[in-house]
């Protein structure tokens, strides 16, 4: 290192030198520096217009579709409580006893036929039911249970057999070729009455069904609807169907 002269002007003088504080000084203070201007930012963002503290229903409604949500899944892992559940809907939905089918049931007179004749005028005289053409020898049965109120030979009818039901309505089944029941007999849905025939003021055979509603005739395709069975379309009621199982 070379020497400075006397006659070379001193740059440094009048000059203060700092002093460079120490390395472990110099970090902590570049530390306290950041760590300042992090909570400066985070103080200021809290400020920002667009931050905005959460809705409180939303957080309520939020819990509670966690709630209802773990419940579920509860449930989901219980099967005992499945077959309670199941248990209870089975004992309300209990199946109707023979007797309650026997009662209810509405079938049709014969399992096969033509429907040969409907109810209403026929040269000039009210034609009081319709006609179900089939095969000689066929078995009829009733529609509804009730009472036989007559069973025999009935005028134009040939042999007939009438039965009266709970509420006083009767159903006529006539031209029989022979009837199997006799007056005062109780009968259910389904049961035979007696056989298809030609019997009385008959054209072919068939099997004539009429029904008088408080003794006045009445359509038996409408009234036989409105109980679940269908002529037209050989419907029978659901009751019907589970009464003959």
């Amino acid at each position: 290192m070379r020497q400075r002269l006397s006659s070379e002007p001193d740059r440094y003088r009048g000059r203060r030198r700092v002093p460079t504080p120490p390395r472990s000084r110099y970090a902590a203070v570049v530390t306290s520096a950041f760590v300042g201007a992090g909570v400066v930012a985070l103080g200021s963002a809290t400020q920002m217009p667009d931050v905005k503290a959460p809705n409180p229903e939303v957080l309520k409604n939020l819990q509670e579709a966690a709630v209802a949500q773990d419940a579920l899944a509860d449930r989901a892992t219980d099967p005992g409580d499945r077959a309670s559940r199941g248990d209870d809907r089975s004992a309300d939905a209990a199946a109707p006893t023979q007797e309650e089918l026997e009662q209810e049931a509405w079938v049709l007179p014969l399992e096969d036929y033509t429907f040969s004749a409907p109810y209403g005028m026929r040269f000039g005289v009210l034609h009081e039911g319709i006609d179900l053409a089939a095969p000689e020898g066929t078995p009829f049965k009733a529609i509804h249970g009730g009472t036989v109120k007559q069973a025999g030979y009935n005028g134009g009818y040939g042999y007939s057999v009438t039965v009266e039901l709970e509420d006083g309505t009767q159903m006529i089944y006539g031209h029989a070729r022979r009837v199997l029941v006799r007056t005062g007999d109780t009968i259910k849905a389904g049961q035979i009455l007696g056989e298809v025939g030609s019997t009385g003021h008959s054209f072919g055979t068939h099997l004539h069904v009429g029904v008088y509603v408080a003794g006045a005739p009445t359509d038996p395709v409408p009234y036989l609807r409105s109980h679940g069975v269908d002529i037209k379309l050989k419907i029978e009621s659901v009751y019907g169907s589970l009464a003959a199982s």
